[in-house]
C-alpha cells in the first residue's frame, strides 16, 4: 500500500475558515462554532484508507476523551466520491455511526478547505490552541497498519495535553503517514501527490 506523509504546515498558522455539511445531521457546521474552545483538533478522515481503518476505533476514544475536556474536535473528508464512492456522504453517516464518532464529520465538495490546511493524506491532523494558532501537525501515533506496534493517539494526545495545560506540545513532530487525498481531476494542488 503506497504511503504519503503530511506537508507539515508551519507551526503558528491560523486555522483557515470553513463551513461545511455534515451528512450524518444534514448541518452546516463552521470553524466559528468552536470559538469558545480551549483547543480544536482537526481531522482530515476517509471511509476506506487501510491507515484511517487502523486508527479509527482509538480515535474515537481520543476524541471522547478530549471532548470531555473542553477541545473541539471535528473531522473532515474531501475524497472524490465519484472515483472512490466508499467516501460518498452517504456512506459518511455509516461510517458515523459504526464507529461511533463523537464529533461532526464533514464533508469538502470543493476540496479547498483541505487545500487551505495544505493536508496531503489521510488521515492528517492539525492541532490548534485557543487563539486558532497552529501548535501541532502530525501523527497520531507510530502505529501503521504494516507495523507491530500498539494505536494509542500517543503523539497527539501528548500535544492535546499540552495546549490544555497552556502549553506548547514538544518541537519535534512526526508527519502523518496515509493515503493520499483523492483529488477530483484537475484539481490536486502542486504540492500533492495522487
Amino acid at each position: 500500500m503506497a504511503s504519503v506523509p503530511s506537508t507539515m504546515l508551519e507551526l503558528g498558522t491560523l486555522a483557515p475558515d470553513f463551513s461545511l455539511p455534515e451528512p450524518a445531521t444534514g448541518a452546516s457546521v463552521a470553524l466559528a462554532d468552536f470559538r469558545d474552545a480551549p483547543a480544536l483538533v482537526v481531522m482530515v478522515l476517509s471511509n476506506h484508507c487501510p491507515f484511517v481503518k487502523h486508527i479509527a476505533d482509538e480515535l474515537a476514544i481520543f476524541a471522547r476523551e478530549v471532548q470531555a475536556r473542553g477541545a473541539a474536535v471535528v473531522a473532515i473528508n474531501a475524497n472524490d466520491p465519484e472515483r472512490y464512492p466508499a467516501d460518498s456522504p452517504a456512506r459518511m453517516e455509516d461510517e458515523v455511526r459504526l464507529r461511533g464518532y463523537s464529533f461532526p464529520y464533514l464533508f469538502d465538495a470543493s476540496q479547498e478547505v483541505v487545500k487551505a490546511y495544505r493536508a496531503a493524506c489521510t488521515p492528517d491532523f492539525f492541532l490548534f490552541d485557543a487563539d486558532r494558532r497552529l501548535a501541532y501537525r502530525g501523527q497520531f501515533d507510530g502505529s501503521r497498519p504494516s507495523l507491530d506496534v500498539p494505536v494509542t493517539g500517543r503523539d497527539l494526545r501528548a500535544a492535546c495535553d499540552a495546549v490544555l495545560a497552556g502549553q506548547k506540545p514538544a518541537p519535534e513532530q512526526l508527519p502523518s503517514i496515509g493515503c493520499n487525498i483523492k483529488w477530483r481531476a484537475g484539481n490536486a494542488p502542486e504540492w500533492s501527490v495522487g
